[in-house]
């Protein structure tokens, strides 16, 4: 019994070993000399322009993350084709079902305009007040 935790050891030796020779190799071996460029954001040959601190729009976030859902919801389609024969009618309901769940869900997003890159603003005759058109929400210039 205890020769087979000793083959686990010497497999877990050898592993941290080749690890530390692999560093220690390439710390030995590769150039040391400091130069200007490796201290830029890319080593891509491109000089950055502005600040690395830029505020990104939040929607590009909201496009994948919408994008991921819809596209796990999708993957989920193949098994269920894969068996559709065996499973039956009932299946097939369940699967109706699901997808109209999922298309309510794309036309919700939709609506909302969470899927257009850019909304449009409209402008209230009072001055100082902007109203969101897809969501239709109203708020004060200045204020978030």
């Amino acid at each position: 019994m205890g020769f087979h935790y000793a083959t686990v050891l010497v497999f877990l030796f050898l592993g941290v070993a080749f690890v530390a020779g692999a560093l220690t190799a390439a710390k030995l071996l590769r150039p040391s000399k400091d130069e200007q460029f490796k201290s830029i954001p890319y080593e891509c040959g491109e000089q950055p322009v502005g600040s690395p601190w830029v505020k990104f729009n939040i929607r590009f976030y909201v496009v994948a993350l919408i994008f991921v859902i819809f596209d796990v919801e999708v993957i989920l389609l193949y098994p269920w084709a894969v068996a559709y024969k065996s499973l039956g009618l009932f299946a097939f309901v369940e699967m109706a079902i699901f997808l109209s769940l999922l298309f309510l869900g794309l036309a919700y997003v939709w609506k909302r305009g969470d899927l257009d890159w850019v909304k449009p603003r409209l402008i209230l005759p009072r001055e100082g007040v902007e109203e969101t058109a897809s969501a239709g929400r109203v708020r004060e210039a200045g204020r978030l």
